[in-house]
């Protein structure tokens, strides 16, 4: 079993930027990824620095590569299935993905095969194990969802703008959605009977130009992932470039849970508790992305994996002082 200074678990933009801090700082970093990021569904990211337009996945490759040119840095490719803390830190249990030449360094240097457990220890973990996405059931949303089903404007709206836009409720903070939208196009909000604007709200709505459909929509029209409409309970169509909506988000990893982390309730689902710091209350665990936000974004995730990545280092020094 091996000694790492930081074990990060989870390999998108919020795990590779701790990683990144952590090799820089000349420490000994694994990170783990099982290869599911919560915006694999998305053909390219926007409104990232410098990176607008790109496809979320060639992100990931670059800075993968990036990465493996700092001699401390390890990869493995696979599932973390559980962590314990014990008086030397923590142990990571996971599973090398397939094929066989696809579980990284870690697995190579190891010798194991697909399937094989194995276990590494770090004294500090940062958590980019992200979310899940729970959509709301409706027939032709979910092969939709990242292209023309949307969550976020300020990630797509510009791509889908000029055009009849919805927005479905799905929480009580989706009338904010309603108020936001009409600056990237016309926009309807659905309230599928659940969440009924507040006399304030209507009126808010109304003064956005934003019309109030109260009949649910039951159906995406269209050559999937293109939307065209969306059907009625009544039997209404209507045109529509772009729906936009908030899935239930809960943890992709069991892994918070297992170490006994605080949660806190947001507004689609739990998220990890984090200080300033990105400090879990579990010490020496931190947490970054989605997982421990109740905003998401590109952009925020890889901000709060450099904020994990600089404070698990600031604690490793100071554990020796």
């Amino acid at each position: 079993m091996n000694q790492y200074d930081a074990i990060v678990v989870g390999g998108s933009f919020a795990g590779l930027s701790a990683a990144m801090q952590l090799a820089r700082a000349r420490r000994r970093v694994l990170l783990i990824d099982g290869g599911q990021p919560r915006n694999r569904w998305s053909p390219a990211v926007h409104g990232f620095l410098a990176l607008d337009g790109m496809a979320p996945a060639d992100i990931r490759a670059q800075a993968l590569r990036q990465l493996r040119a700092y001699p401390t840095f390890s990869y493995a490719a696979g599932t973390a299935q559980c962590a314990d803390r014990d008086a030397d830190g923590f142990v990571v249990q996971w599973t090398p993905a397939h094929p066989a030449d696809a579980g990284g360094d870690a697995a190579k240097a190891h010798g194991l095969p697909p399937g094989a457990a194995a276990a590494q220890r770090a004294a500090r973990l940062v958590l980019a194990t992200g979310v899940k996405d729970t959509l709301p059931a409706i027939d032709g949303l979910a092969e939709r969802w990242g292209r023309t089903v949307l969550h976020c404007p300020y990630c797509h709206g510009f791509e889908v703008s000029g055009g009849a836009l919805g927005v479905l409720a799905a929480f009580p903070q989706s009338v904010h959605q309603g108020l936001l939208l009409p600056d990237w196009g016309d926009t309807t909000y659905f309230t599928q009977g659940l969440h009924e604007p507040s006399a304030e709200e209507a009126a808010q709505l109304q003064s956005r130009g934003t019309r109030v459909e109260r009949v649910p929509v039951v159906a995406l029209l269209g050559s999937a992932p293109q939307l065209e409409a969306v059907r009625l309970a009544d039997g209404r169509v209507l045109p529509l470039r772009a729906l936009f909506t908030a899935p239930v988000t809960s943890m992709a990893s069991p892994l918070a849970e297992q170490l006994g982390c605080a949660f806190e309730q947001g507004p689609t689902g739990p998220h990890i508790q984090v200080d300033a710091g990105q400090q879990t209350s579990v010490p020496g665990v931190f947490a970054a992305g989605d997982a421990a936000a109740a905003r998401h974004n590109g952009t925020l995730a890889s901000a709060a994996g450099v904020l994990a990545g600089v404070s698990a280092h600031a604690s490793l020094i100071m554990a020796t002082l």
